[in-house]
């Protein structure tokens, strides 16, 4: 039997319906998972497509039905990863009405996800391959819909509802992003920092975050007559 059958068969659904080549998302999400492992394992200019076939438990005639080369695949990881914790942190604002609240939770959460090993260890790829692979690492950090978008939807919410004075909207949500991150994911991503930070540090850099931007964009009361 062919590559090309073995695909065929490999990429057919259990229900008794074919889907057309390279368009099984499980097919595809199987392959996604062998990648992110062996990447993980073996960084991205060790790793090569045989190792993720073997991997992912595909033929080769499969893997390459999906992905072209390995830095298509390795694209289709940092996208799907990014996309999902993108997802995440808009739902975590979207479930607060208290404006502190949601970025409290917010600030948490970035940091917790920023300073992961799993996530320092991609970053350090992607930086890695900025030069053969730019437009890579420029939707990493400035995709169309990224942190600082969110958040500037976010703030605009309660600048409208008067919570918020805020003249310059995205400045202040980039503003927020570095109060949060602190020094922790500078000395994540260079070494200096062998561990995550501790939930009680993330707190405190995250109240200390909070505190000062609310004193400069919080709704000032006006005195009493």
């Amino acid at each position: 039997m062919t590559e090309l059958s073995d695909t065929r068969v490999d990429d057919a659904p259990s229900t008794g319906g074919r889907w057309a080549a390279g368009e099984d998302p499980a097919k595809r999400k199987q392959i996604l998972d062998g990648a992110r492992r062996v990447f993980m394992k073996l960084g991205f200019d060790a790793a090569s497509m045989n190792d993720v076939t073997r991997e992912a438990g595909v033929s080769k005639g499969t893997l390459y039905v999906y992905f072209a080369n390995k830095e298509e695949l390795f694209t289709a990881i940092i996208e799907s990863e990014r996309a999902a914790f993108i997802a995440s942190m808009r739902t975590t604002l979207e479930e607060h009405d208290d404006v502190e609240e949601g970025l409290h939770d917010f600030g948490v959460s970035f940091i917790a996800h920023m300073t992961d090993e799993k996530v320092i260890s991609a970053m350090r790829t992607v930086l890695g391959v900025r030069e053969r692979m730019p437009a890579l690492c420029q939707r990493f950090f400035k995709g169309p819909e990224n942190l600082r978008t969110i958040l500037h939807d976010y703030l605009e919410r309660y600048v409208q509802t008067g919570q918020l004075q805020i003249e310059d909207i995205d400045l202040a949500a980039g503003q927020f992003l570095d109060l949060s991150s602190g020094s922790f994911f500078k000395f994540r991503l260079f070494g200096s920092m062998e561990q995550p930070p501790s939930a009680p540090e993330i707190e405190r850099v995250i109240c200390g975050a909070i505190r000062v931007f609310m004193a400069a964009y919080g709704a000032k009361r006006s005195d009493p007559a």
